[in-house]
This record gives C-alpha cells, structure tokens and sequence, in this order.
C-alpha cells in the first residue's frame, strides 16, 4: 500500500489498525501526523483503551520517525502521552519532543522532572530542558526562559536525594548554560567517585563549548574506558578545538567502533584542512568500510561549514570595506 492509499483510508479503520493488527502497520503511523481536531479528540479517547504494551510499541515509533523525518509533526500526540500512564510511554514522548520550540512545554516537563515517580522519566524531563535551555543560550528562544530553567536544574542536581540518573541528566544540561556555578559544577562532578558521573561530566564540557576543558578532553581521549574515549571525542567536536584533532585522528584506528565513529564525527565538526585529510584518507581505507558513510557525512558536513565561513569572511570585507571602493564579485 503506498503513502496515497494510505491517505484514503478512513480515520477511524487507521486507529482500528494502529490498535489491534497482529503488528503495528508503521506505514500508518504518518496518518497521526497534522491530525484535524476531531481526528485527535478521537485518537485520545481510543488511546486510553490500548493495552501497555501496544502504547510503548507506538509511541516509541512515533519517536524514532520525528527523529527521521522533519517533515511530520506527532507533537500533539507526544504531549498527550506526558501524562500516561505508563513510564515507558512518558519517555518516548519526552523523546519525541527533543526539538521542540514551543517554550508553553517548559512547565509540564518541569513538573515531570520534580514529581514523577519514575526516574528515567524525570530524567528524560531533564534531558529534554536541555533542548530549550541550550537554545535560548543560542538566543533561538527568548532569554527569560533560560532563569527559570536553570533553577529547576540546578535543584535536582543540588539535592542529595535526586537519583544519580537525574542529577546526571541535569548536570549534562546545565553545561549549556552561562551560569557561574556551570564551571564548578563540572569540576565538581568530574573529579566523583562514580564513573558515570565523571562521564556526564565530560559530557557537560562538550556542551559548554568552551576551549578551557580541552586538556582534560586530550587526556580522556586515552582512558581505558571505551565509553569515555568516545564521550570525549563527541564533546571536542561540540567545542570544535584544532588542538583536538591530532588525538582526534589516533581515535580514528581506536579498536572500539563506537570510538572511531565518535572521532570521525568529532573531526566533521572541527572542520580543518587536516582533519578534511584525515576523513579522505578513511575514505579510501577498505579495512575502514564501516565508518565510511559515516565518513562521509563528516565530509559533507565540512563543506557545508566551509562555505558558510566563506560567507561570513565575504559579508565582513564587504562591511569593512570603505565607502568609495566597491568590492568585485566578478
């Protein structure tokens, strides 16, 4: 059945579907998408009746299809699911809603962040303020929301009771923001006892995109901890340092893939000469066959950045040039 016929189908058979074949038709999921209001009234009013199992199976779907495809737009549904009853399905939803801008959110992922019972959920409310917190910082959103925001965080990371889920998702949050406490949090964090908070540390650095963690994100590069090798790689690209990209580079032979892939990545974010050389020398390795879309990618995205940059050095000649000389772009 293709995307037309689908389109034809009456809604109600769709939720007959979606609800009670053997499997879930995914093709059928897209019809969730841009629903009229009477379309959604009766989506929820089924949705309650669907046995917990078959939520999850949706919602998580749901999820995974926003993250692919920008065309559709499930989050009526996903904010409905803020208040399922199932955990599982809260989760997903706070998954589906990772790009969202509407800042009217903010207080009911809040109050799942405080109150839920479940602590993957309250820190999936927190990972996804991190989404809001790091725009604002980009002034994407308005810079009131970010004091609010912030406090919440700082309070689940503050209390001694916060599960160390929470506090850690809260901590990786945070390192977005440009608040004074940010620094020695990390520091604070870093040098715990317990690995995965040292990992959300590190992971925090990345976030803060500032050069003063490099020598700390240099020497990680060598743990012996494969998860933390990788988790340093991603947080020097976010920081996007060229003192990254010789270690950078050693990663790209690192015997973990999950590693290599991270490097690669991280080198497609630097965007140097050197680091364009080291993907195309990947590119050309047939022992290196895995990471080569990968690769690819990292390359495309530096030919993106590069061009960007040629139109911002072009904008700045332009606005510094003097009035009587005119630039030729011929």
């Amino acid at each position: 059945m293709n995307d037309n016929e689908d389109k034809t189908i009456p809604f109600p058979r769709v939720l007959d579907e979606l609800f009670d074949d053997e499997a879930v038709p995914v093709h059928l999921l897209f019809r969730l998408s841009d629903m009229a209001a009477d379309e959604t009234a009766e989506f929820q009013q089924r949705w309650l009746e669907v046995a917990d199992e078959r939520r999850r199976v949706i919602m998580r779907h749901l999820a995974d299809l926003m993250e692919e495809n920008f065309a559709v737009d499930f989050a009526p549904v996903f904010v409905f699911a803020l208040e399922d009853a199932l955990p599982e399905v809260r989760i997903a939803a706070l998954d589906g809603l990772w790009d969202s801008t509407d800042i009217r959110l903010i207080s009911p992922i809040t109050h799942l962040m405080q109150s839920d019972e479940a602590a993957p959920v309250r820190a999936a409310a927190a990972a996804a303020l991190a989404h809001y917190l790091l725009l604002a910082e980009w002034g994407q959103l308005p810079n009131r929301i970010i004091p609010g925001i912030v406090a919440s965080l700082l309070a689940e990371y503050d209390d001694p009771d916060t599960a160390v889920a929470v506090r850690r998702a809260a901590l990786e949050a945070l390192g977005a923001a440009s608040h004074p406490r940010v620094a020695d949090i990390i520091e604070e964090a870093y040098e715990d006892s317990d690995p995965a908070m040292q990992m959300s540390a590190v992971f925090a650095m990345g976030n803060t995109a500032d050069r003063r963690w490099m020598p700390t994100l240099i020497a990680e590069m060598e743990s012996h901890d494969p998860d933390m090798r990788a988790e340093a790689a991603r947080a020097a690209g976010l920081i996007g340092s060229s003192d990254a990209i010789a270690p950078l580079g050693n990663l790209t032979v690192d015997e973990d893939v999950s590693v290599r892939l991270a490097a690669v990545i991280a080198l497609g974010q630097i965007g140097s000469e050197t680091a364009q050389e080291i993907l195309t020398e990947l590119l050309h390795d047939e022992e290196q066959a895995e990471l080569h879309e990968a690769v690819e990618e990292a390359l495309e995205e530096q030919t993106i950045l590069s061009g960007e940059l040629a139109l911002l050095d072009l904008d700045l000649a332009e606005d510094e040039a003097p009035d009587d000389i005119q630039i030729s772009l011929n």
